[in-house]
C-alpha cells in the first residue's frame, strides 16, 4: 500500500476538499483524485461521497481514518527515530509574536540550522490570535503564542513566562520612588493590541486598582512601542526584554509602580499529525533554549514532563 496515498487520504479528510488537499500537497486536483481512485479500488471500497463542490467520508472512510493516521504516525516515527537528524528536510513554517523575536527566536534558529541543516525556515510574526488561527486552519505547522489553544488534536505546551514592566523614558519628570498609577495618569498607556491577553490582563488591572480615566495607546508593532517609550509620548506596559536593552543605555527607566503590569506566558502550539514530526522537533527545541534564557521562568524537562 502507497504511503503517499494514505496521507493524500488524511487530508483530503480533514480538509474536506480535494482542492485544498491539493494545495496542501503542492500538487494538481486530479492527482489528489487519481490517487484517492486508487486506494479505493485496492480497498475495495469507497471513502468519500462526493458531491458537487463537498466530500464527505462514508462508514468505510469514517472507519479507515483513525488506522490510516495510526499507520502513517508510525511510518513518521520510524523515520524520525532512525535517519541522522542531518538529513532531516522539508520546510517547518513557523509563526511567533514580537516578544519572542526580541528574546531567544535568533538562537532557536541557529541552533536550528546547526542540527537540521537540510531543514528550511518560513516565518511569520503576528499577533497570537491570528496565529491560534493559522494553527487550526493548517497555513502554519508550529506557533509560539500567548496561548493555550484548547481544542482537540492541537497541542499546547508552555515553554516560557516573560515579565512586563512599567517603562518610560528619562526625559519624564516622574518621581524616582514612591510612584504609583496616579503619577502616571496624564500619560497614555502604551500596549499591546486590542483584543490581546496582555490588553485586557492591562484593563483588568487597571479596573481593580479603580483607574478608569487612562487613554491607551495600543500597537501590534512592540518596534513601534518601544520607540514611542523611548520618546517620551507616554509610559509603556511592555515586557522586560523588549526594553533592557534601552534601560541599559539610559533612554528608559523601568518604574516600580504597584500593582507590577502582568506577566506574558507562552505556549509552542501544534496540531498532533502524524506528517507534523517537524514542529514537534522544533517544540522541544524551543523548550530546551526558553529553560536556558534567564527571562524565561519555566523549564525545560517541567514544559515537556508527562502529565500525571
Amino acid at each position: 500500500m502507497n504511503l503517499r496515498f494514505l496521507e493524500t487520504f488524511l487530508w483530503a479528510a480533514r480538509l474536506g476538499s480535494f482542492s485544498r488537499a491539493a494545495e496542501k500537497l503542492n500538487t494538481t486536483q486530479a492527482a489528489i483524485s487519481n490517487r484517492i481512485a486508487t486506494l479505493e479500488q485496492e480497498l475495495g471500497v469507497r471513502l468519500f461521497d462526493r458531491e458537487t463542490r463537498q466530500i464527505r467520508l462514508t462508514p468505510h472512510g469514517h472507519r479507515a481514518l483513525a488506522q490510516a493516521d495510526q499507520i502513517v504516525r508510525l511510518a513518521n516515527d520510524f523515520r524520525e527515530a532512525m535517519s541522522d537528524p542531518a538529513a532531516l528536510g522539508g520546510t517547518v513554517r513557523i509563526g511567533t509574536v514580537d516578544t519572542v523575536v526580541y528574546g531567544w527566536l535568533p538562537e532557536l534558529i541557529q541552533r536550528m540550522q546547526a542540527r537540521y541543516p537540510s531543514v528550511e525556515l518560513d516565518l511569520n510574526v503576528d499577533t497570537s490570535v491570528r496565529l491560534a488561527q493559522k494553527i487550526r486552519d493548517g497555513s502554519i505547522d508550529i506557533a509560539i503564542i500567548m496561548g493555550p489553544v484548547l481544542e482537540p488534536d492541537i497541542r499546547s505546551v508552555e515553554v516560557c513566562t516573560f515579565e512586563s514592566c512599567w517603562v518610560a523614558s528619562t526625559r519624564l519628570d516622574l518621581p524616582e520612588t514612591d510612584i504609583g498609577l496616579s503619577d502616571i495618569a496624564g500619560f497614555p498607556l502604551l500596549t499591546f493590541s486590542k483584543g490581546s491577553q496582555p490588553h485586557k490582563a492591562l484593563l483588568d488591572l487597571l479596573a481593580d486598582a479603580g483607574v478608569d480615566d487612562i487613554r491607551i495607546y495600543n500597537s501590534n508593532s512592540l518596534a513601534i512601542m518601544s520607540r514611542l517609550v523611548s520618546s517620551g509620548v507616554g509610559i509603556g506596559a511592555l515586557p522586560v526584554v523588549l526594553v533592557e536593552d534601552l534601560v541599559a543605555a539610559g533612554i528608559v527607566r523601568m518604574l516600580p509602580i504597584k500593582p507590577a503590569v502582568p506577566s506574558l506566558t507562552f505556549h509552542t502550539v501544534y496540531q498532533e499529525r502524524p506528517d507534523n514530526a517537524l514542529a514537534r522537533v522544533i517544540a522541544e527545541l524551543a523548550a530546551e533554549i526558553a529553560a536556558e534564557t534567564t527571562a524565561c521562568r519555566l523549564p525545560y524537562k517541567q514544559a515537556f514532563a508527562p502529565a500525571d
